[in-house]
């Protein structure tokens, strides 16, 4: 039976409002608790589906599990589904942000969020290892495709830049298609777009004017590092640091990493930071145009690119290309796994909540937000054990 349209936007503002609270992590673990919902539970999308939405977020700048969220409401309600998936993923964790914003400039601290974060932590690696598993089983397609995802994370491990993975591997597996099958009139304008799209941080990275504070000025920068920014939480702490702390001198270096770790320990996406940064400069006001000004392009880019992912997977060359960008990304999320595993998984308790999630996750598919709930309410009982 098919949903009205109504419902369809209701059912979208409820999951990722869920998802805007519970999804601690960051981006990887978004991404796969995402795909337990519109994939395995719901079946809104199949896997191949998402993965081709997730080798396209990865081709744009901005925050990947936010754009993910807009497609997947594209996908499932049209424009108003993308405003409407979008708006919600963001709006609860800008709240909490706000919240602990406040509490930061009445009392000049951070709440005490270590034991919470203790047994969330484990559960968040369980959902991303079930989820690069699952996923894994559409994208490795071939022996040929296997080869450039094991490629994808020796590069990774080495240092080489994630950009350069996800474009060159998408490039070389486009070429193998060239070369045996030979040009696809098809392909002209669409890859091309995603290729654009990379373009954009050196034009625009240096067209900062500057200024001493004020509201139009802060809304124009987090718009500017929205509309630019590829890459991890490390590389928005670069792109802060330059232009707030050293440029204008807008925020100290100790101000600048608690807004950093803000991003990080709360749900949702990390690019709240700048909500909180804006109310450290602004009040209410700061944090809602910082808010608006580093989310509103991954909307546009969504937009733009949202119509060009069934022409990639329609034309055999272009799908080649997604085909090579989509190993490549479950490359990088298998990395990063590993890398948020080796901190977060640290003694037996760590290592149970890990091992009893992935079960409850695979064999009995329990919703993942629950199981952040439970490793939340764990970690918080540890500390007054």
């Amino acid at each position: 039976m098919t949903c009205k349209p109504e419902h369809r936007l209701t059912e979208l503002a409820g999951l990722f409002l869920k998802l805007g609270t519970t999804a601690f992590g960051g981006p990887a673990a978004h991404i796969a608790m995402m795909e337990d919902e519109v994939v395995r539970r719901r079946k809104w999308l199949t896997h191949e589906e998402f993965l081709d939405l997730i080798g396209a977020v990865n081709l744009i700048p901005g925050p990947n599990s936010t754009e993910l969220a807009i497609h997947v409401g594209h996908r499932r309600a049209g424009w108003p589904g993308l405003f409407v998936a979008g708006v919600c993923f963001i709006l609860p964790a800008a709240v909490i942000v706000s919240v602990i914003a406040w509490t930061y400039v009445r009392y000049g601290k951070l709440p005490e969020v270590n034991a919470l974060l203790y047994g969330v932590k484990p559960v968040i690696i369980a959902i991303v290892v079930q989820a690069v598993w699952s996923l894994s089983g559409t994208a490795l397609k071939t022996r040929t495709l296997t080869f450039f995802a094991l490629l994808g994370i020796l590069a990774a491990f080495l240092g080489v830049n994630e950009l350069l993975i996800l474009f060159g591997t998408g490039l070389v597996t486009l070429g193998l298609h060239t070369a045996t099958h030979g040009q696809s009139k098809k392909l002209p304008g669409i890859v091309p777009f995603f290729a654009a799209a990379q373009a954009i941080p050196a034009a625009a990275a240096t067209a900062t004017i500057i200024a001493p504070f004020n509201l139009s000025l802060m809304f124009y920068f987090f718009l500017k590092v929205g509309a630019v920014l590829f890459g991890s939480g490390y590389v928005l702490l670069a792109f802060l640091r330059a232009d707030l702390v050293e440029r204008w001198g807008w925020l100290t270096e100790s101000q600048l990493l608690d807004a950093i770790a803000v991003g990080q320990f709360t749900p949702g996406p990390v690019f709240t930071t700048a909500t909180f940064i804006g109310y450290l400069l602004s009040g209410p006001w700061g944090a809602v145009l910082a808010t608006i000004g580093i989310f509103l392009p991954a909307f546009i880019f969504v937009a733009l690119s949202s119509p060009l992912i069934p022409k990639l997977r329609a034309s055999p060359a272009a799908g080649a290309f997604l085909d090579g960008v989509n190993v490549a990304s479950l490359a990088l999320m298998a990395v990063v796994t590993f890398q948020l595993g080796h901190a977060a998984v640290v003694d037996w308790l760590t290592i149970l909540l890990a091992g009893v999630s992935f079960v409850l996750l695979w064999h009995w598919r329990v919703n993942s937000a629950w199981l952040v709930i439970a490793g939340a309410i764990i970690g918080l009982l540890r500390q007054f054990v």
